[in-house]
């Protein structure tokens, strides 16, 4: 087994109807909890890391922990650049060895994403790389992404249509009303279904992506404030809606703030449950097991990528 690029993975999802859980890493434990579920589930899996992961960790120790989970699960596994906003921090996850990378020009305009977008995918593609990009603007703050709502944009389906056409990109992260990190909705949830299905008709051989797809679940919201945690009013997207979206033709889910819910949940509940006790394994054992719990549950029950190796 080995690392690998996205692209039969994606044309496998789409050919069965199910989507490839992208998931967001920071850590061993997050690592282990999420590999350990995909192993055990028998799914295919992408393992992102972002800018924010890279200054957190070090990308060499985070690239020789993604090398270890393929060597130790016998997974063929996609190493992802999620959000690299320029070209420099793409070249560089390239030549150090990522199968995948993400171009997030969405905050320039359009004719400029193209621009930038189609060098990356240029350098990518000669070294065998694989390019994701995105088109409309996600509201919402996780690690180094930051983006009003009012400054917001859906994706227009004629303008992807040309993006796609012009870039060569491999996949398209599309907005249809999602939003990054926990607070995604200060309403009712909704998603633009309706958009979803015109981008698909018209770019039926793109995967397409979605973003700031944690549904924030309740028991991980409940637990963190009940030992200790101020987290109110956190609203995510709903898994039937994840899975409707899934059916309407997305083939890569990302999801990072239902991670880090499970991961301070536990941690939370075994550090106030077991004052004495100061040894790190002793809580983040049970948060990575937390991990793994969550991730067997979006990829059996929300992705539906279980037992499709």
């Amino acid at each position: 087994m080995a690392l690998v690029t996205s692209t039969e993975m994606f044309k496998k999802a789409h050919a069965g109807g199910y989507a490839i859980g992208a998931f967001n890493v920071n850590n061993m434990e997050i690592i282990q909890g999420i590999v350990e579920a995909a192993k055990e589930e028998q799914s295919p899996l992408i393992l992102q890391v972002s800018a924010g992961a890279r200054k957190y960790a070090n990308p060499i120790y985070l690239k020789k922990l993604v090398e270890a989970a393929v060597e130790d699960s016998n997974l063929d596994i996609v190493l992802h650049l999620d959000h690299g906003e320029d070209f420099e921090i793409c070249k560089k996850c390239i030549d150090d060895g990522f199968t995948s990378v993400m171009i997030d020009g969405s905050r320039y305009p359009f004719e400029e994403n193209i621009e930038l977008t189609k060098k990356v995918v240029e350098y990518a593609h000669a070294r065998g790389v694989v390019v994701e990009a995105e088109l409309g603007k996600l509201a919402g703050i996780e690690d180094d992404v930051n983006v009003n709502a009012k400054d917001a944009t859906f994706t227009d389906p004629d303008e992807a249509v040309e993006f796609v056409k012009r870039t060569g990109v491999d996949s398209l992260a599309i907005a249809i009303g999602t939003s990054h990190g926990a607070y995604k909705f200060k309403g009712d949830p909704r998603l633009d279904f309706e958009r979803l299905e015109k981008i698909t008709k018209l770019l039926p051989n793109t995967p397409l992506v979605l973003h700031g797809a944690s549904t924030v679940l309740s028991e991980f919201v409940d637990l963190c404030n009940k030992y200790g945690g101020d987290i109110p009013g956190a609203k995510g997207v709903p898994e039937n809606m994840i899975s409707q979206a899934v059916k309407l033709g997305v083939c890569k889910v990302n999801i990072d703030t239902d991670l880090r819910l499970a991961m301070t949940a536990a941690v939370r509940k075994s550090i106030i449950e077991n004052p004495t006790e100061f040894d790190p394994r002793k809580y983040l054992g049970p948060a990575r097991e937390a991990i793994k719990d969550m991730v067997k549950h979006k990829i059996r029950n929300v992705v539906g990528s279980s037992n499709t190796l």
